[in-house]
């Protein structure tokens, strides 16, 4: 990894999703402008607000895909992360820095 990249890897869910009534909602159906978790798999040297095995917010729309060994990742920029999954609180929580 070069520069100021991060190398994720999207989560494993169907698309799938309920409404607040219940309502199943196939993955087919777009949402306007719907960010996305993934999981970091390395960093460039440059990154300074991430590391490997965090889940990160993006931009779906702003990606790159790249295929190593049969899988798909998707390389982004580290200022094109909205914010950082912190599972790992002090206070035994869990919890989102942005």
């Amino acid at each position: 990894m070069l520069h100021e990249r991060v190398l994720v890897s999207m989560d494993d869910d169907s698309g799938e999703r309920r409404s607040e009534g219940g309502i199943l909602i196939p993955s087919t159906v777009q949402i306007a402008h719907q960010l996305a978790w993934a999981h970091v798999v390395a960093v460039g040297p440059s990154v300074r607000s991430v590391s490997v095995g965090e889940r990160v917010l993006f931009d779906p729309s702003d990606r790159s895909e790249v295929e190593v060994r049969g899988k798909t990742f998707i390389l982004l920029r580290e200022r094109d992360l909205h914010a950082v999954a912190d599972e790992h609180l002090d206070g035994g929580g869990a919890g989102l820095y942005l």
